[in-house]
């Protein structure tokens, strides 16, 4: 599963406009005129359909869109006016949506040679997207580039200097991404198999994203070689991060921490010990809320949901509820979804996969 997407009920319908209610039936019209916030995520439908919907942060659905095949991650371009949803890795496709309702998805492709990793970014002006992906033939993690006002045309790519890049952040300043390469090795002839844990070294990678000049990268110990590190999180310029651990599964075994290129190192989390045990070896999802210097992150496998203070560096509180994954800044909270139906308090037929991911201009934009 994946982050949930908040975004400003204001700034989405100044963008979306009257035609985008005129679509709707009265009672998400009401929805989404009585909400703060808008999310999406991807979901697996009763028939076996795959697709992603938008939601109001009570859980409400207001709209759905079907997918070639299951998503991963969603990303909202500047003030809501265009959505992607990214295919699970190895897929092969990216989805461009427009939440208005005014035209069917475009599909972007992958060139031949490379899949998705299911994540990415708009640049700040929406011209571009980055995507990250894998050069399979050759076992290294590639940043796709791809120019929105001319068809979504992928125009270059970066190297990611390191292997399975997944998850991907721009930094405050607008130009800095930050990869997540979780430093396992696959091939689409070998769709979820591992071909390199004995060997693997993920890495956190800071990049110049108009020049694709690498600005610096940091490697977890080698005692901890084996975690994998999937997910990411802004408080301003500090990376927090969120690993699986690929190797023994030993509760003192650290999976969130944090990162900054003026720290210039890594230092883990201390999680208790009964709340390590808990999150069972993986970390599915991790989501930041700047309001009240939180962090949450859940874990599936163990059905809990941890909510970090950054300042007191202390537990703030835990929810269990079966396959919760799903997170995003709510407020001064976090909405949650999990792969049995329920998004906060409102149960639904689809089963919501990994992610909630949220529009930094939209959270800009709140109070």
């Amino acid at each position: 599963m994946h982050k949930p997407l908040l975004i400003d009920r204001r700034t989405f319908l100044t963008s979306a406009g009257a035609a985008f209610l005129s679509c709707m039936s009265d009672a998400q019209a009401r929805a989404i005129q009585q909400t703060d916030a808008i999310f999406a995520s991807a979901y697996k439908a009763p028939d076996g359909r795959y697709g992603i919907a938008t939601l109001s942060e009570r859980g409400e659905l207001l709209h759905s869109y079907v997918l070639p095949e299951r998503g991963h991650d969603t990303v909202w371009r500047a003030y809501g006016g265009q959505l992607i949803a990214f295919a699970r890795r190895p897929g092969t496709f990216a989805a461009v949506i427009d939440p208005r309702g005014q035209s069917a998805p475009t599909m972007i492709h992958a060139v031949e040679g490379r899949h998705f990793y299911g994540h990415g970014v708009y640049s700040p002006d929406g011209a571009f997207v980055f995507a990250t992906e894998n050069d399979f033939d050759n076992a290294r993690g590639v940043i796709g580039i791809y120019n929105t006002r001319d068809g979504f045309k992928r125009v270059g790519e970066f190297d990611a200097h390191g292997i399975g890049p997944h998850d991907m952040e721009l930094l405050p300043d607008g130009r800095t991404l930050v990869v997540a390469n979780g430093g396992i090795e696959t091939h689409p002839d070998f769709p979820r198999a591992k071909l390199n844990i004995a060997s693997m070294k993920p890495n956190l990678t800071f990049l110049d994203s108009v020049t694709g000049k690498l600005i610096g990268s940091f490697e977890l110990p080698k005692d901890q070689h084996k975690l994998s590190i999937r997910h990411m999180a802004l408080i301003g310029n500090n990376v927090w991060f969120a690993c699986q651990n690929e190797g023994d599964l030993v509760a003192a075994t650290p999976l969130v921490g944090q990162v900054s290129l003026e720290s210039g190192t890594i230092d883990m989390a201390e999680i208790p010990e009964d709340v390590g045990m808990n999150l069972r070896g993986y970390v599915g999802s991790i989501a930041a809320n700047e309001q009240s210097n939180e962090i949450a992150f859940t874990s599936p496998r163990g059905g809990i949901l941890v909510r970090y203070d950054t300042r007191t560096k202390k537990v703030a509180g835990i929810k269990r509820s079966d396959e919760i994954c799903g997170v995003a800044a709510s407020g001064a909270s976090f909405a949650w979804s999990n792969g049995e139906g329920a998004f906060n308090a409102t149960q639904h037929p689809m089963l919501w996969d990994n992610h909630i991911s949220a529009s930094k201009s939209a959270s800009a934009h709140k109070s």
